[in-house]
C-alpha cells in the first residue's frame, strides 16, 4: 500500500510515489497528457514550446535515422521522467547528484515497463545524442543561443505555438505505431 502523503496524482487519478515507482503507476495516457503542459526551459524561452514536441522532435529524429523502433520509443519517452519529478536545469541538475538518481532509477523503471528492459549504453548514448542536437535547435530558437557547432539533423523543426491536445494526441499516435501493444 503506498502511503498517498509520498505520492502526486496523476491525470488518470493513479496516486504514485516519483521516489518509489512501480511499473502499474505508468499510463503513457498521464505521459501524453502532461509533457505537452510543461514548457521547455522553465518557461524562460521566447514563445511556449512544450516538452512533449521537444519529445516528438527526438522521436522523429531516430525514426528519420531508421533506428529501431525501440529508440524510436526510448526518445520518445526519455523526458518523460519530467510528468513526475518537474525539470531542473542542466547546469544546476550536474549539482544534485541525488536528483540525477532519482531521475535515472524512474527512467529505467519506466523504460522497463514501456520498452522490456532499461536501456543498453549504446542506446542512452544514442538517445542522447539525439537529444543533445534537438536541444540545440531549440536553445537557438527559444533562446537566440547556440552551444556549440550546429549539429546535423534529418527532420523539419517547428516552434509555432500548439495546442496541446494536438501534442499530445500526436504524442500518442507515435507511441501507439513503434509500442508492441
Amino acid at each position: 500500500m503506498t502511503d498517498q502523503a509520498d505520492c502526486i496524482t496523476t491525470h488518470s487519478g493513479i496516486h504514485m510515489n516519483p521516489l518509489n515507482p512501480r511499473p502499474e503507476d505508468f499510463r503513457i495516457e498521464d505521459i501524453a497528457h502532461a509533457l505537452p503542459l510543461i514548457c521547455r526551459g522553465n518557461g524562460h524561452v521566447k514563445t511556449f514550446f512544450s516538452v512533449g514536441q521537444h519529445c516528438i522532435n527526438c522521436a522523429r529524429e531516430a525514426e528519420a535515422l531508421s533506428l529501431p523502433d525501440r529508440m524510436v520509443l526510448a526518445c520518445l519517452l526519455h523526458d518523460a521522467s519530467e510528468c513526475y519529478l518537474s525539470d531542473v536545469p542542466r547546469p544546476f541538475k550536474r549539482n544534485l547528484p541525488e536528483y540525477r538518481q532519482t531521475e535515472n532509477h524512474l527512467l529505467s523503471v519506466l523504460y522497463t515497463k514501456f520498452l522490456g528492459t532499461d536501456l543498453t549504453e549504446e542506446e542512452y548514448r544514442q538517445m542522447k545524442q539525439i537529444d543533445n542536437a534537438m536541444l540545440w535547435y531549440d536553445m537557438h530558437e527559444l533562446l537566440n543561443e547556440d552551444i556549440g557547432p550546429k549539429p546535423e539533423i534529418h527532420i523539419r523543426i517547428s516552434y509555432a505555438l500548439r495546442p496541446f491536445q494536438d501534442v499530445e494526441k500526436e504524442y500518442l499516435k507515435i507511441y501507439r505505431a513503434y509500442a508492441e501493444v
